[in-house]
Parts: structure tokens; C-alpha cells; sequence
């Protein structure tokens, strides 16, 4: 896991913090006593699991919030120092600030497009501004009640009836479910679901979770990228070929543009829809796999979760599922590049200079249990309030499909706990292997 061997390597680098402060906490010490090896190996091993990051991000919060380092632990994008974010109204302020702090997946995905940017690498602006209303016109909030949910429904219920009892959740569900919403209402109709999946997969690896650069990432997303590019050409002209079909947000953007008034142009369609498509699979299938993990690991809140389910109460069902998924999110960091000098938590003892080209790592899952930001930050609680989450991000570049994310996940995992209470299977099986970032296999028994 990317994420914790950069936290390793910080933690190497700042090998005071191993004794009497920061990572000297309690929880902390007691995690790096037990097990084998020297205290790097069992500090690696801790910070692959995130009850151990839980724990380091504690101490950061106690005793050095804003971490700077002159070492760089992001390669896979030009930067210089590292500065780790911790405090929750930090990581807020560093993700609001556009100004100073940059996304920086522009260059990645140029070569994903050929070429173009498409909005979730781009700065605010007026380019930013333009395609984000473009695609909010085309992919309608309405829609997430009216088309996402009722589809993800229906074919979670028929997916978990045929798997009456035994289910890999990843393999059959969790990610076949939100490639079919690419096909019936993105549009995306004219890839297969296997292929979908594979693609997004790839593309979002290299794109967000791969920080060091590996070649092979990269290779694997840049062969994917041309046929998934070529997938939407198609769809579009199949679009375009039969206007009465049913509508899509591919649909719309092909209106947007015919009727000229300030729809995309060129090849913006494609660009942009390859981003939505990048995000949507992998992101939702690894929300649900790590959120079912985290109620299989409690009997009681599972108990009572299936039995919201068993009434469809989807609601209830999202409170447990997203709490659960506050102990595990998807991604525990948000990175962000300084474009030039200047200062996080100003005015504060905590402040913190941050030098122009340091990589700025704001920790969402350590906000999400700060203390001073979050009540009982360590229960496991179903009624907090919806801002206590930072699972989507946060600012101007939360995620797009973040009020799809929101519905499709209970939508989607309501069938499946709805039935004869869940177990994990025996052995590895029964736990989310971490061949790739991003599991695909995890199987439970009803």
C-alpha cells in the first residue's frame, strides 16, 4: 500500500519520534511491541493496518500535527518535501485553499486523454468552472434517485439471489454494479462489464493511488486508456445515431454540445467522460468491500444492520456502512502540491510553514477522528452528522460522484444484507486480499 510505506518512511526518517514522543503513545508502543522483526518491519506492518494509522495519526494530532520533512516521499509527480496534515480544521483549511495548494494529476492525465486535461486535474478557473457545469447538466443530481438507485438495486437483488450462499463480493457484485451504471446511464454501452472494470481499475491506479511512479502501473493504465477512449467514440456515435434512446448523461452532453450553447467541444465529450468512468468502479467497489469488513469485524451493529436491511431501510443501512467506512476509508490521505511559500494553521502554535513544491498530505482519516472536531471520535456511532465525513474529499475538488456514492452504496449492499446473517468464509477468503490496491476477492457465506 503506497500510503503506508510513505507514512514508514516518514516515521524512518524521524526516528526520534520512536522513543518518548509522537509515535511513543500508548496504543502506538503497545502495537510496535508485539510481533517479530526489528522496529521497522513491525512499524511496516502496523501501517498496513488502519487500526496502526489510526493510532500513528493519534500521536501526530498530539504531538506534531503539521509534520514537515525536507524528505520526498511522493515520486510519481515533481515535488520537493513532504508535509504531513493531521488536525482536522488543518486538513479542511489545506483542502479549501486552492490558491496554495494544487491537484497535480494533470500530466497523468494528458497522456491517459492523448493530450487534454479533463476537470479533475484542472486548477479553479474558468476552464474548471465551465466543464464541471457541463457535466452537472449532463449528469443531473435528480438522477441518483430517479435512474442510479432503483438500477443499483435491481441488480444488486438479482446478483444476490443468484449466489444464495456464497458470494465474492468484489468478483460479482461490488464492481459489476457500478459498471453497469457507466452502461445504462453514463452511456457507456458499448464496453462489456469485465472490460470496464479492468480499465477504471488500471486508469485510477495509476492516476491517484500509485505515488511512486512504478513503470508497470503506468504501462498497464496507458494500455487501457486507448480502448476505453475508443469504447466512448463508439457509444457516442451509436448516441448520436439513435436520438430517441434513453437518456443518459453521455446523451445530454451530445445535446449540450449540437444545441451550442457552451457545450464541450472537440474531443471533450470523451475526455471528460473517461474521467466519471475512472472514478465510478473502483472507488464504489472499495467503499463496499472495506465497509462490510468493517461490520463483519461487529457482530452486534452487524446484527442490527441486516435487520435494517431486512426492511429496506436503506438509510439506516448507509449510517452503518459509512461509519464503518470512517475506521477504513478509501483513501486515508489527499495530496496536495504548494504552489508557493506560505503557512498552514496560522496564528496557532501549531502552525507550519510550507515551502513552495512541498507535497502537502492531509489526512481525512485522521480528521475524521480528531477529537476536537469529531464527539467520541473512537465509537463506533450510526447517528453522527453527514459533515463529520471526509470519505469523498472535500473543497472544490470533492468527488464528483459523491451524492452517487452516497445512495448506490446501500443501495447495493442492502440485497446482500438483507438475507440470512453474513459470515466470512474460511481462511484468506473470507478477508479482502490486498493483491492490488484495490480488492478483488472477499468472499462471505449466508
Amino acid at each position: 500500500m503506497s500510503f503506508a510505506l510513505n507514512l514508514f518512511h516518514a516515521a524512518e526518517l524521524e526516528g526520534h519520534m520512536l522513543g518518548e514522543g509522537a509515535l511513543g503513545g500508548a496504543e502506538l508502543a503497545a502495537k510496535l511491541a508485539s510481533g517479530t522483526g526489528d522496529i521497522k518491519a513491525r512499524l511496516k506492518r502496523v501501517l498496513a493496518d488502519p487500526a496502526g494509522q489510526r493510532a500513528l495519526f493519534a500521536s501526530l494530532r498530539a504531538f506534531a500535527p503539521n509534520l514537515a520533512t525536507d524528505k520526498t516521499l511522493v515520486t510519481a509527480y515533481p515535488c520537493d518535501g513532504t508535509v504531513i496534515v493531521s488536525r482536522a480544521d488543518d486538513v479542511r483549511e489545506v483542502l479549501d485553499r486552492q490558491g496554495d495548494f494544487e491537484v497535480v494529476y494533470e500530466p497523468k492525465m494528458r497522456k491517459i486523454t492523448g493530450g487534454a486535461n479533463f476537470f479533475l486535474g484542472m486548477q479553479d478557473g474558468a476552464d474548471y468552472q465551465r466543464d464541471t457545469s457541463i457535466m452537472r447538466l449532463a449528469a443531473q443530481r435528480d438522477d441518483v434517485a430517479n435512474i442510479v438507485v432503483p438500477l443499483a438495486r435491481e441488480a444488486a437483488r438479482r446478483i444476490v439471489a443468484d449466489h444464495a450462499t456464497t458470494i465474492d463480493v468484489p468478483d460479482v457484485l461490488t464492481t459489476v454494479v457500478p459498471a453497469l451504471m457507466v452502461q445504462r446511464y453514463f452511456g457507456i454501452d458499448t464496453a462489456s462489464v469485465a472490460d470496464l472494470r479492468e480499465w477504471a481499475t488500471a486508469m485510477f491506479w495509476y492516476l491517484f493511488v500509485d505515488l511512486q511512479g512504478d513503470p508497470d502501473v503506468e504501462q498497464k493504465a496507458l494500455d487501457c486508456a486507448p480502448k476505453c477512449l475508443a469504447a466512448i467514440d463508439a457509444a457516442i456515435a451509436r448516441t448520436q445515431a439513435d436520438p430517441d434512446g434513453p437518456a443518459t448523461v453521455l446523451k445530454r452532453a451530445i445535446a449540450l454540445r449540437d444545441a451550442g450553447t457552451g457545450g464541450f467541444d472537440g474531443s471533450g465529450i470523451r475526455n471528460n467522460m473517461i474521467g466519471l468512468v475512472i472514478g465510478a468502479i473502483p472507488t464504489i467497489s472499495k467503499a463496499c468491500v472495506q465497509a462490510l469488513d468493517g461490520l463483519l469485524d461487529r457482530p452486534d451493529v452487524l446484527a442490527r444492520t441486516q435487520a435494517a436491511a431486512a426492511h429496506g431501510d436503506e438509510q439506516a443501512v448507509g449510517c452503518a456502512v459509512f461509519e464503518a467506512l470512517r475506521f477504513n476509508p478509501v483513501n486515508p490521505v489527499i495530496y496536495r502540491r504548494a504552489v508557493r511559500d506560505c503557512e498552514i494553521a496560522s496564528g496557532t502554535l501549531r502552525a507550519c510553514r510550507v515551502k513552495k513544491g512541498a507535497m502537502v498530505l492531509a489526512s481525512n482519516l485522521s480528521a475524521m477522528f480528531d477529537p476536537a472536531a469529531v464527539d467520541d471520535p473512537d465509537a463506533f456511532r450510526t447517528d453522527r452528522p453527514w459533515d463529520v465525513y471526509i470519505l469523498w474529499g472535500y473543497g472544490l475538488h470533492r468527488c464528483f460522484g459523491d451524492a452517487i456514492n452516497r445512495a448506490i452504496i446501500p443501495a447495493l449492499l442492502t440485497p446482500l444484507l438483507a438475507g440470512a446473517p453474513l459470515a466470512r468464509a474460511g481462511g484468506d477468503a473470507g478477508h479482502p486480499d490486498s493483491a492490488t490496491p484495490f480488492p478483488q476477492h472477499f468472499t462471505v457465506t449466508r
